[in-house]
């Protein structure tokens, strides 16, 4: 979805929630369990195509206000996400507050908390389907699905898929893919230099997919360990300080992989590349920034369009997960790419505009039908 991000100064939840165009959401839930330490929000959006499904993002936000506005903000994007990936999902996510660290390292993370999380999911019933996110990991779903039948993203001992960074950054690059068949006629990188921002669970695996397509790879990364596991596994990869010489090296795509928020006025004034296309959610820092991104003539590829391999992956758990059956849904958006930046085209508007609109068809065919 176009994304739209408020500070806790400029809108608070209450009225994001109730009397926003950002809100509508059905239920938000505040979880707390004291003996454990767990404070968690956990947002329904919508349940139209099908039970809501989205990740646990573990994060150290400043505030709990920043904490629910987060969980809102992300479980729309999901509901957009599921709905363009073909998915009988609708939209949730959860944010559990504090430091992902365990408690071991100084952190809060332990199993009692996951317990107690996969409690307060339990008690929806399976309107919500929990899965990882930043922060939270396949060890971790395995805790929580010892309370909560409704988990995705376990291990494959444990019943689950496994990792699902494999999938999401195969189906960054079906998009990445896309957007060179639409902007150069070819879909292939080969060539081409690709700017990764973020080179983590998800990185690090798109950065395999380019060297083998025979891109021309640049990466950065705050952990100076992710950079170095890439270097070391690509030696023809470079590697530059941060993101601000990264977005101004000469590149033909940019990938932000980290965490939202990656496109803000200056990063976009500054960009060389011609295409953005990552694997960071929430990748538009206000309202306006898709057409600025448009005005300039860069190709941006929706976040939640191009992420989507990841949720497809989770998905196909509740049927008895086939990693083919989830990697042949996740190569369909190479298609879907292609689709949106055709009826951007038409309709003289912005991709992230385009695939706003094709998502909400398909949620408002649903309700109708």
């Amino acid at each position: 979805m176009t994304d739209v991000r408020h500070s806790a100064d400029d809108l608070g939840a209450l009225a994001t929630l109730f009397r926003s165009d950002q809100g509508g959401h059905e239920q938000v839930l505040l979880c707390q369990d004291r003996a454990s330490g767990l404070k968690a929000v956990i947002a329904i959006h919508s349940t139209t195509l099908g039970p809501a499904l989205g990740g646990t993002r573990f994060h150290a936000y400043a505030s709990d206000e920043e904490a629910v506005l987060d969980a809102l903000n992300l479980a729309r994007g999901m509901s957009y996400k599921n709905a363009l990936a073909g998915l009988d999902h609708g939209g949730g996510k959860a944010v559990i507050i504090g430091d992902p660290a365990t408690v071991a390292e100084g952190g809060l993370k332990s199993e009692e908390l996951l317990l107690a999380y996969g409690r307060a999911v339990a008690s929806l019933g399976g309107r919500y389907v929990t899965a990882c996110d930043v922060g939270t990991y396949v060890a971790d779903m395995d805790v929580v699905a010892r309370e909560c039948s409704w988990t995705t993203g376990r291990s494959p001992e444990g019943g689950g898929a496994g990792d699902s960074s494999v999938l999401t950054s195969f189906g960054v690059f079906q998009g990445m893919r896309a957007s060179a068949q639409h902007l150069w006629g070819e879909p292939t990188l080969r060539g081409r230099t690709v700017g990764v921002a973020g080179v983590g669970k998800v990185g690090h695996h798109l950065v395999d997919h380019l060297v083998e397509d025979g891109a021309n790879v640049v990466i950065t990364d705050v952990r100076a360990e992710s950079v170095e596991r890439v270097l070391a596994k690509h030696p023809q990869v470079k590697a530059v300080a941060d993101s601000n010489r990264l977005i101004r090296a000469d590149l033909d795509v940019y990938a932000p992989c980290a965490l939202g928020g990656a496109l803000d006025d200056e990063t976009v004034a500054a960009l060389t590349a011609k295409v953005v296309c990552g694997a960071a959610n929430n990748q538009l820092a206000h309202p306006g920034v898709e057409k600025d991104l448009a005005d300039r003539g860069i190709l941006y590829a929706p976040d939640y369009v191009v992420n989507a391999g990841g949720v497809i992956q989770v998905a196909d758990e509740l049927h008895g997960f086939d990693f083919d059956r989830a990697k042949a849904k996740a190569t369909k958006i190479f298609d879907t790419t292609l689709a949106i930046f055709r009826r951007a085209a038409a309709d003289g508007i912005p991709p992230a505009v385009a695939a706003d609109r094709l998502a909400e068809q398909r949620m408002a065919e649903a309700r109708t039908a």
